[in-house]
């Protein structure tokens, strides 16, 4: 059996609005921005709602009105391209608007979040631009002398106790101190969708080590107990969803009907017909692909 894809990004999002949870009042986030109506995307746009709002979490600090973030996974990296490319979609961001200087460039931040300190990227800045790197706060440096306030979040050197979160997503966890932490936290708040997406991924990134503190902490085991439960379920609805895609692909392509399918299958038409639309507008995708697109 191949390794399951972890889906990071969807994780880090919602990793970033929990650790910025006090301050989600006054910010609006924006999730794979389109910059125009061509594939241009950035991992996140954070907009103040309150400009002269402080943010109080270090990595707010320097926020302004408009904020783009660039996330790599634990398997990536930033590397100098990728230094540019967002660059790039600052400036579009900041030109693409109906009127001249409707987003003042003083108004905007760039932040890149990695798992590892990139220093061939800071290395070609400093010979390049002559930028002033500056850890302002654990695992956060400043780029001083570019065109736009920069900062780079380290999130491996981010304080565990201040950022809970985004210091752990990542594959490598200790049992003791990281995964019994994280329950411990996560307890009360099973059901918020931000801290089950980051938990789903985390869990599923440190399978072993989970399982192993399962058997090692009593308080684990009892956390998760009607999580392990719900996963279950979620699997068996999942595995018939996908035997489900598949079979109406299989008649769709022999020309029946919704409604012909729906009656063969035994199934709610509403259901076949939903399927059948994002099977016939991605014909590209995937069975797994269309079950994200229908009931992610």
């Amino acid at each position: 059996m191949g390794k399951k894809t972890l889906h990071w990004h969807p994780a880090f999002q919602a990793a970033l609005q929990v650790e910025l949870a006090e301050d989600r009042p006054y910010l609006r986030f924006v999730e794979e921005y389109n910059l125009s109506k061509k594939p241009l995307r950035m991992d996140t746009l954070i907009i103040k709602l309150a400009p002269g709002h402080v943010i109080k979490k270090s990595i707010g600090k320097l926020f302004r009105q408009h904020n783009i973030v660039e996330y790599k996974s634990p398997e990536d990296y930033i590397s100098i391209n990728d230094f540019y490319k967002v660059m790039g979609y600052v400036c579009i961001y900041q030109s693409d608007t109906e009127k001249v200087m409707e987003i003042p460039p003083e108004e905007l931040t760039v932040t890149f979040v990695c798992s590892h300190y990139p220093k061939a990227l800071i290395d070609h800045l400093k010979k390049n631009y002559g930028i002033l790197r500056r850890e302002v706060f654990e695992g956060i440096y400043y780029m001083d002398g570019l065109m736009f306030p920069v900062q780079v979040l380290v999130t491996d050197q981010l304080s565990k106790e201040d950022y809970i979160w985004l210091s752990r997503l990542r594959k490598d966890l200790e049992i003791k101190s990281d995964i019994e932490p994280l329950a411990l936290v996560y307890k009360g708040k099973e059901k918020d969708p931000l801290y089950q997406a980051v938990m789903d991924l985390i869990i599923r990134a440190n399978q072993e080590q989970y399982e192993e503190g399962k058997k090692m902490c009593e308080a684990l085991r009892e956390l998760f107990a009607d999580e392990l439960v719900e996963r279950e379920e979620k699997g068996m609805e999942r595995g018939a969803m996908l035997k489900l895609i598949s079979q109406i692909r299989k008649k769709q392509q022999k020309g029946l009907s919704v409604v012909e399918i729906a009656e063969i299958l035994e199934e709610e038409p509403e259901l076949v017909s939903k399927i059948y639309q994002t099977i016939q507008g991605h014909m590209e995708s995937t069975d797994e692909e269309v079950y994200q697109i229908c009931f992610s």
